[in-house]
């Protein structure tokens, strides 16, 4: 049986995306933010009290991304993937370790200070972050100019890896400055009947600005 722990609005939204998408069998487990504090008992489950965590069997991971990857190559759901002989298979490994190294760690920086810790001095660091993040769109908002998705021109797991990138943003509201083509982008993706689903299961982006 495949387990996801999960919480509101958090990264594990992509693993809970990618196994809508695919249609498989799944339990979610929904904890509250952050889980390390709020319920200590899942340090027994994952001792970094982290999400997402996932297991399938023997196989335990932590990193969202990289859950997206496993489901699409172990259950050879390349309808949703690329294999290695494809030609834009280094494009779309690229955009799969772009969207959680480039474009979301900044952002979990700034909501930190902007959110969970703002002092005046630590509104300045989150700015800092939110320039990042907007300097580091730039690749993509480029990119969208002439794609309707990142790569072999169909939805991907490249698409889910980015776009919870983007639709994190939408908790900073940096999402008002996101260009045209990149917003358009983003509403493409949110109007996915399993990234409905995913967001209702596991609570809206909403919700957690709320209750941060």
């Amino acid at each position: 049986m495949i387990k996801l722990w999960h919480c509101v609005g958090a990264r594990s939204l992509r693993a809970l995306w990618t196994l809508e998408e695919l249609g498989l069998k799944y339990d979610v487990d929904i904890l509250p933010f952050p889980p390390r504090i709020f319920q200590r008992d899942y340090l027994l489950v994952n001792s970094l009290g982290t999400v997402p965590f996932f297991v399938d069997g023997d196989t335990e991971m932590t990193e969202s991304v990289g859950i997206c990857q496993y489901l699409v190559d172990r259950y050879e759901r390349y309808d949703f993937g690329l294999q290695p002989k494809h030609a834009e298979y280094g494009a779309y490994l690229n955009w799969l370790h772009h969207a959680d190294a480039t474009l979301t760690f900044p952002q979990t920086i700034a909501m930190r200070y902007y959110v969970l810790e703002p002092t005046p001095e630590k509104q300045s660091v989150a700015e800092d972050y939110k320039k990042w993040y907007f300097a580091r769109l730039r690749r993509l908002d480029r990119h969208l100019e002439t794609r309707e998705f990142l790569v072999d021109d169909r939805f991907t797991i490249a698409d889910i890896a980015i776009g919870y990138a983007l639709y994190l943003g939408r908790a900073l509201n940096l999402d008002r400055e996101y260009q045209p083509q990149t917003t358009a982008y983003l509403q493409r993706l949110m109007e996915r009947p399993a990234f409905r689903r995913a967001d209702e299961k596991g609570g809206s982006l909403e919700i957690a600005e709320k209750g941060e």
